[in-house]
């Protein structure tokens, strides 16, 4: 009787574990995955001056400077410019001590599709396979690449204002000591994006569209003092869980692609910012180069046009979209006085229009009350047209917080 109630029990037991095991794997099943948010981005530009001699039997050390924290991370790399497919091996993550040196047992594999090589045909991007890696915003990463034959002219993004490193021939990614990486590069090669899977509590992701004051010309090279980076550093001390993705390239306009400056604002929207993981807001300075680069355009209509092409597609992704109004430039090598009628008009309908979801008056801020069409002398970089550190804060600082702010405010985490 007594081995006839063990069976018994023994067999509900099965019935029972098997009908919750079969849950649990349902459930494990239908899970949502956490989403990704980007917290690092370079816009992709077509090949030009040293981009076009490619590189071969190279290790690229690529510096980045990450907006957000995370414990899990991913690396998107792109040969959307490219001429012909180009090859990695051996492609590592890690933290950065001081220049090309990396902190000891940071530095880890990074895999594609669970391969350590990975192979890109022009006009495509590779994500890589989840990682386990603790990105903490405001420290410096390196991504290292091994190139191993010809890449062919390299997909890029031009200005970094960023010291990044090219090796030796040899693959020197796994090697956390410098000596290797011998050439400093002042660009981010194919490395166009940085994930990761971040605090449950994160609002949001802002990316910055523009030009090259989004870019960061005119700032101190290597120090990360940007608008959108100083953005981030408010944003944190504020307590609010966003990222901020910059997507300025130096040069942009509105409407015209360029071989060097890259492909217009609208043709590369869907690309580099509306499809950026964990989009909710943008950020939009153009227009200052369809006005100063010849050909001139003088019709202010012809941008206001292109900026509510931009809102409109913002809008129908549901994303919140911010105008900057753009900077005096008087005694800039483009200036004229055509060009600066030009630049008030579009200013006065950015401000008044109502077609942004806010404003983010940073002439108003950066200009000189003794010359208002000209940058404070405080902020000039000394061009006439890009702030310096001083003037980039000035435009960080001019960004209203409220805009971003959670309701009620998140934890600091």
């Amino acid at each position: 009787m007594k081995k006839v109630l063990i069976g018994a029990a023994a067999l509900i037991w099965v019935i029972w574990a098997a009908f919750h095991l079969d849950t649990r794997e349902e459930a494990e099943a239908v899970k949502p995955e956490k989403p990704w948010m980007g917290v690092w981005t370079a816009s992709q530009q077509e090949p030009s001056g040293e981009a076009l001699e490619g590189v071969e039997n190279r290790t690229l050390r690529l510096i980045i400077h990450p907006h957000l924290d995370g414990k899990k991370v991913r690396i998107r790399l792109s040969n959307q410019f490219g001429r012909q497919p180009v090859t990695f091996r051996d492609i590592y993550i890690g933290k950065v001590e001081e220049g090309a040196a990396l902190l000891p047992r940071t530095n880890t594999r990074v895999t594609f599709g669970g391969k350590e090589t990975v192979t890109i045909e022009p006009g495509m991007t590779a994500h890589s396979d989840p990682l386990r890696f603790k990105v903490e915003a405001g420290e410096d990463l390196a991504v290292s690449l091994y190139v191993p034959g010809e890449s062919g002219p390299v997909s890029w993004h031009r200005l970094a204002k960023q010291r990044s490193y090219i090796s030796g021939p040899g693959n020197h990614a796994a090697e956390t000591e410098p000596g290797a990486f011998t050439q400093p590069i002042q660009a981010w090669y194919w490395l166009t994006g940085v994930d990761v899977i971040p605090h449950p509590r994160t609002t949001g992701g802002i990316v910055t569209l523009g030009d090259s004051i989004t870019d960061g010309a005119g700032s101190t090279h290597s120090t990360n003092h940007r608008y959108p980076d100083v953005l981030s550093v408010r944003l944190r001390q504020e307590g609010i869980r966003m990222s901020v993705m910059n997507a300025g390239i130096s040069g942009n306009k509105i409407w015209r692609d360029d071989p060097v400056y890259g492909p217009s604002a609208l043709n590369r929207l869907e690309r580099d910012v509306l499809s950026q993981p964990g989009v909710t807001d943008v950020i939009l300075l153009e227009g200052i180069n369809d006005i100063g680069h010849t050909p001139h355009d003088y019709d202010a209509e012809h941008i206001i046009a292109g900026l509510k092409r931009i809102i409109d597609q913002a809008h129908e992704r549901g994303l919140n979209i911010y105008g900057g109004t753009l900077l005096p430039y008087k005694g800039a090598n483009y200036y004229t006085e055509e060009g600066n009628a030009t630049r008030k008009k579009v200013n006065e309908w950015i401000r008044t229009a109502g077609a942004f979801d806010g404003v983010f008056d940073f002439e108003r801020i950066l200009r000189d009350p003794a010359d208002p069409d000209r940058l404070h002398p405080a902020y000039d970089s000394g061009d006439h047209l890009h702030p310096n550190d001083a003037g980039y804060r000035a435009m960080a600082e001019t960004v209203n917080l409220d805009r971003f702010r959670p309701d009620p405010p998140a934890e600091i985490y």
